[in-house]
């Protein structure tokens, strides 16, 4: 176990023991309405964002540490067609399985450890490519026109990094969108963790992935460290300080 931070009621703490991936599954359990434990459990350093007092976990991630060669481990490869990313150029991890308890959904302490510990992982592993899958609850895709509109205008991946398609069933927005999107009710209906994702420059597939099994589409997400706005890294530092 290792603490990355303790402020107040809250700490958050890596690890990679039984005890504590058995209390992620159990909070993922409970946010996502299935169990979705799988093999990356066991390779993965796992985040926890827990009340002091009592121990109770509140807020999970997982971390997986990769370069190029590797990417054909990570979950999100089971999607996305990824070799585009293979000539990156330095460390990567694979961010995945971010929730919080629903009791403390809108707390923001409890959400400013959780980006705390975040960063503190990234710049304790030299991390240049953050990524992931980032998911809309549901499978409508009507409920969500003008976030992937508004994805589509400004936040799709660089050409030298597109990653290509892969899953069985899709939704191929950015090639069927052609409506103007309203800016308001995209951003009301964009997930806040993809969200904070855009926020920090981040940068998204040309398609999304539409997931039965988890109830969910999600498109791949990508933030370059290096590309992250000064003000934002400033920010992010604090809360990891």
């Amino acid at each position: 176990m290792s603490t990355l931070l303790q402020k107040g009621r809250y700490r958050a703490r890596q690890s990679c023991a039984p005890a504590d991936i058995a209390a992620a599954l159990a909070l993922r359990a409970r946010a996502f309405g299935c169990d979705d434990g799988d093999a990356l459990d066991a390779i993965c350093t796992h985040i926890l964002v827990e009340e002091v007092k009592t121990g109770r976990v509140l807020c999970c991630f997982r971390m997986l540490c990769l370069i190029g060669s590797d990417l054909a481990q990570s979950y999100s490869a089971q999607f996305y067609e990824l070799s585009a990313l293979e000539a990156f150029d330095g460390p990567m991890v694979e961010m995945g399985r971010f929730c919080t308890h629903r009791d403390f959904a809108g707390d923001a302490d409890v959400l400013r450890m959780a980006w705390g510990a975040m960063t503190a992982y990234v710049d304790a592993h030299g991390v240049e490519l953050l990524f992931g899958c980032s998911s809309f609850a549901g499978t409508d895709t009507a409920s969500y026109l003008d976030s992937f509109a508004m994805l589509k205008e400004r936040h799709l991946a660089p050409s030298r990094w597109c990653v290509r398609v892969k899953a069985p069933n899709v939704f191929r927005y950015a090639a069927k969108l052609r409506q103007t999107p309203d800016i308001k009710r995209a951003m009301r209906a964009m997930p806040p963790l993809l969200r904070t994702y855009l926020m920090m420059g981040g940068w998204v597939s040309d398609h999304a992935v539409v997931d039965e099994k988890m109830n969910t589409l999600h498109v791949f997400t990508g933030v370059e460290i290096r590309a992250i706005p000064a003000a934002r890294k400033r920010l992010l530092r604090a809360l990891a300080g």
